[in-house]
């Protein structure tokens, strides 16, 4: 096993330019939703050229759309294709799936890039560009991973199914299509940015809308009105403690070093229509976290619960009370056991080729790998090259050299978790 990870490692050093390139290249190809094809051709293309499988297919049908996980802004995925290669096994091994999305958040004000948000420059280390952490490296050390192992020609026993998908960035639609169309592995791995952390465990989250109701007067008899703003604050206030209630049951040591594991975030406030006039009504829009080994629906009950007691503290909420509804993203939250199997691979080869010991957290937001945990049955871990900082910000940016590394632990963790064919490298 030694000679084929310093076989390994010296591809990846022989091929890093050539990579660089390639990563280059996807990134400069824009793929926010709805503009992912060009994007994913370049993926598809070097699918084929490596030999692999190649299924590629844009998400439709009532089972997708009609699904209880099913989420997205829109229902027609005309020009936004999922793309699959499939690493064939000889047999024998247990199979994984590596998941990555291609789809990207809008790249905002150009004014406050450096550069073009889609130029792919390399200064000092690192490449710019919207998407390259998130997750367009992550996705590159996959890739690296597979066509490493082929080209050193070592054959695996079991599968390996790289899926580049869509929609992630919007609840998921891509992963989603992806299981029902059938693909499941023994275990799964998506390389989001965690700055090399192991995140065994994936908190999920979902948008929510309350309307607070007041009573309109004119605002030179403000008395004779209820001002719906007013009643908002308390509305925030009380979820606020909620907040704290919920993060105050967190114990799981892996959220240690996360100062609110699931957050409740108030993102929107909008209410009032005329300045001397009383507001009648504000609507707010959050986003709630969910704890990984909790239901979405407990979730949901705990904030319905925290705004029915504002009628014990404020009689108009007896008569008014507050409108909760859920709408637009959810991101299904997920978790592995800590002793499965995959994880003891992962974190083995990340000593293997680190020579440390790996940090090891619960993701703080989420990710694709609720949908593969929970509806697709494939365990799953986050963990890949990358910074949340810098994910959806200006100038985004990844290390280059963290890209390699972490294409380096992926090689070396498929050839213990497929098992490799005898004299097959």
């Amino acid at each position: 096993m030694k000679k084929m990870q310093e076989k390994i490692q010296r591809w990846i050093k022989g091929n890093r330019q050539s990579s660089i390139d390639f990563l280059g290249e996807l990134v400069q190809a824009q793929s926010t939703q709805g503009d992912e094809e060009q994007a994913q051709k370049i993926v598809e293309r070097k699918l084929r050229s490596l030999g692999f499988d190649v299924d590629v297919w844009e998400p439709a049908g009532d089972e997708l759309l009609d699904h209880d996980y099913f989420y997205s802004p829109r229902t027609d995925f005309s020009g936004s294709p999922n793309v699959v290669g499939l690493m064939r096994g000889a047999g024998g091994g247990r199979s994984i799936i590596l998941n990555g999305h291609i789809d990207v958040v809008p790249e905002g004000d150009h004014k406050q890039w450096k550069d073009h948000p889609y130029s792919g420059k390399i200064e000092d280390g690192k490449m710019y560009g919207r998407g390259v952490t998130d997750m367009k490296g992550g996705n590159l050390s996959l890739l690296l991973a597979m066509q490493a192992i082929k080209e050193c020609g070592i054959k695996l026993k079991g599968d390996v199914i790289f899926q580049s998908v869509v929609e992630e960035e919007s609840g998921g639609a891509g992963t989603l299509a992806a299981i029902l169309r059938g693909y499941k592995a023994d275990a799964a791995l998506i390389p989001e940015p965690t700055n090399m952390r192991i995140f065994p465990k994936q908190q999920g989250s979902m948008w929510f809308r309350v309307h607070v109701k007041g009573r309109s007067a004119h605002g030179g008899t403000r008395y004779e009105g209820v001002s719906a703003i007013e009643k908002s604050l308390l509305v925030i206030e009380q979820i606020r403690q909620l907040e704290t209630e919920r993060n105050e049951r967190i114990t799981d040591p892996l959220y240690e070093r996360t100062p609110i594991p699931i957050p409740i975030n108030v993102g929107v406030i909008e209410g009032g229509n005329w300045p001397s006039s009383v507001p009648d009504e504000v609507k707010i829009e959050g986003r709630m976290g969910v704890a990984p080994d909790e239901t979405m629906e407990h979730a949901k009950q705990d904030l319905q619960r925290a705004l029915d007691k504002l009628s014990e503290t404020d009689a108009w909420f007896i008569e008014h009370p507050p409108a909760l509804e859920w709408f637009g993203g959810r991101w299904v939250p997920g978790t592995i056991d800590l002793e499965h199997e995959l994880m003891n691979t992962l974190v083995e080869q990340f000593r293997s080729a680190r020579g440390s010991e790996p940090i090891i957290e619960a993701s703080p937001w989420g990710t694709d790998g609720g949908l593969l945990s929970n509806v697709g049955d494939t365990p799953t871990i986050v963990f890949g090259p990358g910074v949340t900082d810098v994910a959806h910000h200006a100038d985004e940016y990844i290390v280059l050299d963290e890209v390699f590394a972490c294409a380096e632990i992926v090689a070396f963790t498929l050839l213990r978790w497929c098992g490799v064919v005898e004299n097959g490298g």
